[in-house]
């Protein structure tokens, strides 16, 4: 299963949803709409920041980082996720931009920045942790293949 189908499978979970929801006090339904929303906007902010040099070897030394993570099961990789780490990545990945991010993704969902900020702060090392995964299966690693890696999932999640 490739790693756009196996988002989008395990963001409909009842379970997986359930989870978002307690963590982030929306709706189930608010929480799915919401990473829906949100992770094509992770994944083009990873994919601008591999255009540069510094940007895709920080890139890739986070992927190398995180590439064993056990993001196949959803529902495990959320009850047991580091939300502080999560934070850090929302800062290398948006770097200024993040508040901005925030109050633009609150305002398309419904919710409060709060709500959307412990949802990002979830999606952030689940994105950066099947992406690992996906770098070692591959075994991609220049600027390029990084860049391209990431705008083809992010064309498979705007399908």
């Amino acid at each position: 299963m490739d790693l756009i189908s196996m988002i989008t499978k395990q963001l409909s979970d009842p379970e997986v949803l359930g989870e978002l929801s307690k963590n982030t006090g929306a709706q189930p339904n608010q929480a799915q709409q919401l990473a829906k929303t949100a992770l094509p906007v992770i994944l083009g902010a990873l994919q601008n920041n591999a255009t540069t040099p510094e940007g895709a070897k920080s890139l890739d030394k986070a992927l190398e980082a995180h590439k064993d993570d056990k993001v196949d099961d959803l529902l495990g990789f959320l009850q047991n996720i580091d939300t502080n780490d999560g934070a850090k990545m929302l800062q290398h990945i948006f770097s200024g931009k993040k508040e901005d991010v925030e109050n633009e993704l609150a305002q398309k969902a419904g919710l409060d920045k709060n709500q959307v900020t412990s949802l990002l702060v979830q999606l952030a090392p689940l994105v950066i942790g099947m992406l690992g995964n996906e770098k070692k299966k591959t075994k991609k690693s220049s600027e390029g293949d990084l860049v391209g890696m990431l705008g083809s999932l992010l064309g498979g999640l705007l399908r």
